[in-house]
């Protein structure tokens, strides 16, 4: 249960309701800044690359990538699952904090949401990319055959993925927009153009706002959360049996779905930590995103940052206690030494060194250095699905495969394209949907702050 003693005031500055409906709808109703159409624009450059890195791909074929017969899965793969794991923060952290009935997640959990459907639309591509012969993903559905309707190539475990995201994208998307029907109605209402009246109108799906509606509301977001929640743990699994159901040294691991788990919801708290402080500074938001927030965040990285230092050390005792050839080279001669020696300690340094950093007190409090260690883990994060993927198909059971991997500027475009998606989607986010659940925070003003003077109502 919530404790106000623990987590302190939730919503500073003494707010009354009408201030909150104000502050939170102030980006949306008044003009864009300058900088939102700068940051639109690098966005769109961004995008244009990767425009044109998948039409590449699309038109000459996967030799445009640097895959080759031993490391068929590139850079694809690897931001495939980075992205994917980004995705998982959203619905983890709304979901997973609603059930437990933790009020501080409110400030949050919008734009966590936001965060995570927009990384799954970047996620999703990369799995139709790395087929290389677009027109030839109608193998991944059912359809009439020799055989009856049959999914012909149902056991290809990128089909798996295709059948995951699509229903964990879905049951986002889902969750995300009904916690929003009571704020695209509170904008409906203070609309002054009839098209935004109608547009927003149409969007809140006729809100009213009566107590009935409120429970029906309530009751729908527990419900949606719980058979939600088991989509967290089962979605990373799947994309983690890509790799798991190989004999492949450094693949061939039970420990794998709880680990991508894990790391998923790592990566993606520490994105939402980095946008929540961009958020609070930019639009000054800071009685809402408060220093309590972030400092919730940081202990909840920590604790996660030991869990997958646990997981390297399991990974390597395990290919030591193993004593099988394959798996000792692959570990201690592939990746603590020799050719992937800087990624593999990049990724331990990010991940499992960094974050302890944490345990204190003053960095926790430090915005600048909360800020630079969210991104650190991200990047190692990324370092770990590049280890995974390359350092283990490099180099096999038979020498005579070995190979190495460089990335083409085409895999380099294809990422900064979704890079491009993802700035594009935040940003139509900041600009048109309220970046905070402002009902939410309504109802739990009572229990945070002190109200004076509040002679406001919800729609004010």
């Amino acid at each position: 249960m919530y404790n106000k003693n623990v987590r302190g005031v939730l919503i500073q500055g003494n707010k009354t309701y009408g201030q909150i409906t104000n502050e939170i709808l102030a980006p949306q109703e008044k003009k864009a800044p300058a900088w939102w159409f700068v940051a639109m624009f690098v966005s769109t450059l961004a995008m244009a690359f990767g425009l044109w890195a998948i039409y590449t791909t699309i038109s000459q074929g996967i030799g445009t990538w640097g895959v080759n017969n031993s490391i068929a899965w590139g850079w694809g793969i690897i931001n495939f699952v980075w992205w994917i794991g980004i995705g998982h923060a959203g619905t983890a952290f709304s979901i997973f904090l609603l059930i437990l009935r933790q009020k501080w997640r409110t400030s949050i959990n919008r734009a966590a949401e936001a965060m995570t459907v927009v990384a799954v639309i970047c996620a999703g591509m990369f799995p139709l990319l790395h087929m290389g012969r677009l027109w030839m993903a109608f193998f991944i559905f059912p359809y009439p055959n020799s055989r009856g309707p049959v999914w012909v190539n149902f056991n290809s475990p990128l089909f798996w993925d295709v059948v995951a995201i699509s229903t964990y994208f879905m049951a986002s998307a889902t969750f995300w927009y009904l916690g929003m029907i009571p704020d695209l109605a509170t904008i409906r209402d203070r609309a002054k153009s009839k098209l935004k009246k109608a547009i927003y109108g149409l969007m809140s799906f006729g809100w009213v706002g009566t107590a009935k509606s409120w429970l029906r509301f309530e009751t729908t977001a527990m419900i949606v959360g719980g058979l939600a929640a088991p989509l967290v743990i089962a979605v990373h699994s799947i994309v983690s049996m890509d790799f798991a159901t190989s004999v492949m040294a450094g693949w061939h691991t039970t420990v794998f779905p709880p680990y991508f788990v894990i790391g998923a919801i790592f990566s993606g708290f520490a994105m939402v930590l980095t946008l929540m402080i961009i958020i609070r500074k930019v639009f000054k938001f800071e009685d809402f995103v408060t220093d309590g927030h972030l400092d919730a965040i940081g202990r909840i990285l920590t604790f996660i940052s030991l869990i997958m230092g646990t997981a390297y050390s399991t990974e390597i005792f395990i290919a030591w206690y193993s004593g099988m050839e394959g798996e000792i080279y692959t570990f201690f001669h592939n990746r603590i030494s020799g050719d992937h020696m800087k990624a593999f300690w990049t990724m331990v340094t990010c991940n499992a060194i960094i974050p302890q950093l944490f345990w204190f007190k003053k960095v926790r409090k430090n915005l600048w250095l909360v800020f630079i260690i969210s991104i650190i883990i991200n990047i190692g994060m990324w370092f770990e699905r590049y280890v995974i993927v390359v350092t283990s198909l490099s180099k096999d059971y038979l020498p005579a495969n070995w190979a190495e991997y460089s990335p083409t500027i085409v895999e380099i475009g294809t990422y900064i394209g979704t890079l491009g998606i993802f700035g594009i989607g935040v940003l139509l986010f900041i600009r048109y949907i309220p970046m905070m659940a402002m009902s939410e925070l309504k109802m739990i003003l009572k229990g945070t702050s002190i109200v004076t003077n509040q002679k406001t109502e919800d729609h004010e």
